[in-house]
């Protein structure tokens, strides 16, 4: 939910959030209404890294935004489904699956904290910054995603670690991947983590300025 060309609000945590006593609905929709695109639409390149490596199959995203994990995934062949909270956001995600002529991205606005998935009816499951300045169980909903994937089939959880380069700053939703990990805390009789990591990756701010930021990258495999 929280990158700079993906899934909600970026690096500044310095500075309070005026929409923070918002409901997680009325955030989002208010990020998304607010302007006529938010994020660039292109694949977060670090996660592209990771399931680039996978054969296709069918996946879900969490936190879709406007839709650019899911229609690279879509491309490359995966049967694709996003999920996010704002259906302001599914709706430009939906329409530019239809320009783009993606049949296999869909799309479904819900409430994560509700959601049911069906039990081991995916392949995969990613996650990519699914991380936010208001309410969100986010442990839970990642274990109950985690709940869809099939045996054999893959968790991949790509979170904020580190601000730009040369920053002291952590804010208070970074994690690492190990602490990522430790907080799913997946039974170990049926998960298997298969990397656990930080990777630099190059940005461009909203104000043009290049720098390096620093991801997590969780991958759990399910026995």
């Amino acid at each position: 939910m929280t990158a700079p060309h993906q899934h909600g609000t970026t690096h500044h945590h310095a500075h309070a959030d005026p929409n923070a006593h918002l409901s997680p609905t009325e955030y989002w929709e208010k990020r998304y209404g607010d302007t006529e695109r938010v994020w660039s639409g292109r694949v977060n390149a670090t996660m592209a890294a990771v399931v680039g490596e996978l054969t296709p199959g069918s996946v879900i995203d969490l936190g879709c935004g406007e839709g650019g994990d899911v229609l690279w995934l879509a491309e490359q062949g995966w049967q694709a489904h996003g999920l996010d909270i704002s259906s302001t956001a599914v709706g430009r995600a939906r329409d530019e699956a239809a320009a783009r002529g993606l049949e296999g991205a869909t799309f479904t606005a819900t409430d994560l904290g509700a959601w049911q998935p069906e039990p081991e009816s995916v392949d995969l499951v990613t996650a990519s910054f699914f991380q936010s300045n208001v309410a969100l169980d986010r442990a839970a909903i990642l274990r109950a995603a985690a709940s869809a994937v099939r045996p054999g089939g893959r968790l991949v959880v790509i979170s904020h670690a580190q601000g730009p380069a040369g920053s002291s700053l952590r804010g208070p939703n970074m994690v690492t991947a190990s602490e990522d990990a430790a907080e799913l805390d997946l039974p170990s009789d049926q998960w298997t983590v298969e990397t656990a990591d930080e990777r630099s990756r190059p940005s461009t701010g909203h104000d043009g300025q290049s720098s390096e930021l620093v991801d997590a990258v969780l991958v759990m495999l399910r026995r």
